[in-house]
């Protein structure tokens, strides 16, 4: 049972540039088709209603300029800068197209919109495929990459087809156009790579990252507390919303037993559930309580759902949700409200406030959108709504809310963020989760989940945030067997690894196994682990150490199988 299911049980819920081939033999760098240059075709979508027709932009130089919009494309050194000018209208989308022959083009890789759903793989080409923020493409023997450089002004997606390459940037505010006023919106930075003699897809993939990670670097601590070696334990997959403050600090002094004698500190993070004030009384003093044990404690907040009793005037319209969605569940702050946003902020510092150095938060995608990652298609969100604020595009606020919340948490906290946009987060937050819930009841829903995230967005790793595939739950309905593979495989990556310890599921050999991994997770900094059958594999089996050691892990119960059924 993942924590949206639960929630719901409990009632809440210019001339042709480049003509040849895309991919020739590695070596042959002249037939890369690249993007640094003027589009072939660009078009733009105004109004705010999902039929309007796509309108032809004509170019003048750099300029390109159709019905009162006009759309800037810079080359500079490395990079396309793509800007945007309506005075007078609402804009929806832009499309640019280059057009060359890649039919030589064999697999394609894309990223997710915000957490991926088990969903991340090569796949043949496919012309109607939205690839959101990069992509990844396989012919001939090299492995190029087409991406926009995080924090971005649009939502960006790619597509690739026969005869040549996409580009779409969503302005959209709310679901219908951006109304930018007299003000120049920086849509995107379009960065290239052309594969490399001999270099695996893998490692052309983090190459594309390093060219789209934000120009300062991910700090190496924050606070005293290492950004890169985050360990310890999670209440949320045994616990499931039912914990109380006996049950963390059990799992503080078991982290504080299995930890290495030196080096980073362990957490404990606190997860949904604590909201009961007759079972949590003083959320201080356990932050004090769990900190006296020589561990680091965390929490995790919800900061956009709305309180009880809160005006309409300051909440997201739920029609972003479409005419089928009931209930209160999804009632979220407008952070383009002064109001809704320092409500939202305020849940932010009070958890600072009560003494955690780590914020987990978590659902604002979702909330502001009104989709799940897996729903959003070529659209993160639906038609025939705006934020009250129309000035500004759903990227844009929400990296804007993104820098509020990493400004309440204050500098000497560290923030990791659940349920949001990772090429929006990067350079903000200092850990990200990238996938889905895994499972501490169904294996499957780890496997397909957890295994998956962490293999193909882990080039992001150490370049955009750490990369958190979610927690390794310890419980009496896993075997013991699958999830000490999910445990060694996260440890050698040096990924988030946070713990669900289950009472009465950890005995003498997990504690022995949990030992060795929060030394591998600290000692895996800088080269680690990667996957070796990423191109042919969901969920890789295969992966080769930093030392070279190659490692097989076996995902699938070979007496059962995978199930077909969604989990």
């Amino acid at each position: 049972m993942n924590r949206r299911t639960l929630l719901r049980s409990f009632g809440a819920s210019a001339a042709l540039a480049a003509t040849a081939p895309l991919h020739a033999a590695p070596t042959a760098r002249a037939r890369f088709l690249s993007l640094l240059r003027q589009p072939d075709e660009v078009r733009v979508v105004l109004g705010d209603a999902e039929d309007e027709a796509p309108r032809a932009m004509l170019r003048s130089g750099e300029r390109w300029t159709a019905a009162g919009v006009e759309l800037r494309c810079v080359v500079g050194a490395g990079e396309l800068g793509l800007t945007l000018e309506a005075p007078g209208v609402a804009v929806r989308r832009v499309h640019l197209r280059w057009l060359g022959k890649t039919a030589e083009a064999t697999r394609v890789l894309g990223d997710a919109w915000e957490r991926s759903y088990g969903d991340l793989a090569w796949m043949a080409v496919e012309p109607e495929r939205a690839l959101p923020w990069y992509c990844v493409v396989e012919a001939s023997g090299a492995t190029h990459g087409y991406g926009v450089k995080t924090g971005a002004g649009a939502f960006s997606f790619w597509q690739v087809d026969a005869e040549g390459i996409s580009l779409w940037l969503d302005v959209r505010n709310g679901g219908n156009g951006v109304r930018l006023g007299e003000r120049e919106l920086r849509l995107a930075r379009v960065v290239e790579r052309a594969g490399a003699a001999g270099e695996t897809a893998f490692r052309a993939t983090e190459a594309l990252c390093g060219l789209m990670a934000p120009e300062a670097p991910l700090r190496a601590e924050r606070g005293g507390l290492p950004v890169g070696t985050i360990f310890g334990s999670n209440d949320w997959y045994y616990a499931y919303g039912k914990n109380t403050p006996a049950g963390i600090l059990r799992d503080a002094e078991l982290m504080r037993e299995l930890a290495p004698a030196r080096g980073p500190r362990p957490f404990t993070v606190i997860d949904d559930g604590y909201q009961d004030p007759k079972v949590f009384p003083d959320m201080a003093r356990l932050a004090e309580a769990i900190a006296a044990k020589g561990v680091v404690p965390g929490v995790w907040i919800r900061p956009l759902r709305a309180a009880k009793g809160t005006r309409a005037e300051q909440m997201l319209p739920m029609s972003r949700f479409g005419p089928r969605h009931e209930g209160a569940e999804g009632a979220a702050y407008d952070p383009t409200v002064p109001e809704g946003r320092e409500a939202a902020l305020a849940v932010v510092r009070e958890a600072r406030g009560w003494g955690y150095r780590l914020i987990k938060h978590d659902f604002s995608t979702w909330e502001l959108l009104g989709q799940w990652g897996s729903q959003m298609g070529a659209s993160p969100t639906r038609d025939g709504w705006s934020f009250r604020d129309r000035s500004q595009t759903n990227a844009e606020i929400i990296a804007g809310l993104y820098r509020d919340i990493r400004v309440a948490a204050g500098d000497d906290r560290l923030v990791l963020g659940c349920n949001t946009v990772g090429h929006l987060a990067a350079g903000i937050f200092d850990a990200q989760r990238t996938g889905d819930d895994v499972s501490g009841r169904d294996w499957e829903r780890t496997r397909r989940m957890g295994v998956n995230t962490l293999a193909f967005r882990l080039p992001q790793h150490g370049r955009f945030f750490s990369l958190d595939a979610d927690c390794v739950p310890i419980t009496a309905a896993v075997s013991w067997s699958s999830t000490d593979q999910w445990l060694r495989v996260v440890a050698a990556t040096g990924s988030v690894l946070l713990v669900s310890p289950e009472p009465g599921a950890v005995g003498a050999e997990q504690k022995r196994a949990l030992r060795e991994a929060f030394v591998r997770v600290g000692a895996a900094a800088g080269r680690a682990a990667e996957p070796e059958d990423w191109v042919e594999a969901r969920t890789p089996g295969v992966w080769r150490g930093a030392g070279g050691a190659e490692m097989k892990y076996q995902w699938v119960d070979a007496a059962t199988g995978a199930s077909p059924f969604q989990v």
